[in-house]
């Protein structure tokens, strides 16, 4: 199973577009969308190619391989215009073997602040716009970094699951890091 993560959107059109790129290439099965959607939220700047409304068209053109959290942006105004739910703060996938994928936006848990996780486990979320895959004790912690705006010295990211290993990948091709699943 290959799955594709992206997260912080914020309304950009032209994000949306590059990333959805990404996934078509990418040949992944599920597109995870880690919240903050359509909105940009009133601490962000206006990102250029802002167009909440294209984003929605956007994306329920592939409304049945979406998986999709709320994030801090997000409301249920924006989900009107969605094709999929999302809504619910958190999701969880079951991967073989066991292994699950907790889906959140990360302003309500994250790898510091989580419900209770089996060793093996992985907390997959997005709002800092700060790429990360690691270890972090018996589970791992996954960030696929922003496709829109993101932080620090970091370029526009999306994160795969593919062969058990994570990895955060920029829209030039570049491995920004990854964690293997053992």
């Amino acid at each position: 199973m290959k799955l594709f993560f992206a997260s912080d959107i914020h309304g950009c059109a032209v994000s949306t577009r590059a990333m959805l790129a990404a996934f078509e290439q990418s040949g992944a099965e599920h597109l995870i969308l880690l919240g903050d959607v359509l909105n940009h939220g009133p601490r962000n700047a206006l990102p250029q190619g802002y167009a909440p409304t294209e984003v929605a068209e956007l994306l329920n053109q592939y409304a049945d391989q979406i998986i999709a959290v709320r994030g801090n942006c997000d409301s249920d105004v924006d989900q009107m215009l969605l094709d999929f739910p999302m809504m619910a703060d958190y999701n969880l996938v079951l991967l073989p073997h066991g292994r699950r994928l907790f889906l959140t936006h990360g302003h309500l848990y994250n790898g510091d602040k989580h419900p209770r996780l089996r060793s093996g486990d992985v907390i997959v979320s997005g709002h800092t716009h700060l790429p990360l895959a690691e270890q972090k004790g018996d589970f791992f912690v996954f960030n696929p970094g922003s496709v829109t705006m993101p932080r620090g010295e970091y370029q526009a990211s999306f994160g795969l699951l593919e062969d058990n290993t994570l990895k955060v990948v920029t829209f030039q091709g570049d491995i920004v890091c990854q964690a293997e699943l053992v």
